[in-house]
């Protein structure tokens, strides 16, 4: 039988993360473009991985992490107060390089649809 519950779950949880992070003072998550990219709950409810990822590449998303990690404890007594949970799940922070790979894909994509429009209006 699915689980939905932790679906939605995961899905709220990335919305407040997201939410807190952009609350945060600490200068190691404004650096760049920090995003969370991607939570996975479990079934229980009892535990959370959260993948950070940054613009500026995976280092930057490593720093972040370090910072999300000496902050967890105020960060799950915020998720718990938002959502209005009698638990919160514990939290576990993992630095991923998704939104750089996606950019070098976009970036490659367009490259090549330039030079396809370069290489019809030369034949023409």
């Amino acid at each position: 039988m699915p689980n939905f519950r932790a679906d939605r779950m995961s899905e709220d949880i990335q919305r407040e993360i997201a939410a807190i992070l952009r609350e945060m003072k600490d200068p190691r998550l404004h650096n760049g473009i920090i995003s969370v990219v991607r939570c996975e709950t479990a079934h229980d409810l009892s535990y959370s991985k959260v993948y950070i990822s940054s613009m500026n590449g995976l280092d930057t998303a490593k720093e972040a992490v370090k910072a999300l990690k000496n902050a967890q404890g105020y960060i799950r007594r915020e998720l718990g107060t938002r959502l209005r949970l009698r638990f919160a799940p514990a939290l576990a922070f993992e630095a991923t390089d998704s939104i750089e790979y996606s950019a070098n894909i976009s970036r490659l994509l367009n490259d090549i649809h330039y030079t396809t429009d370069e290489n019809e209006e030369n034949e023409e």
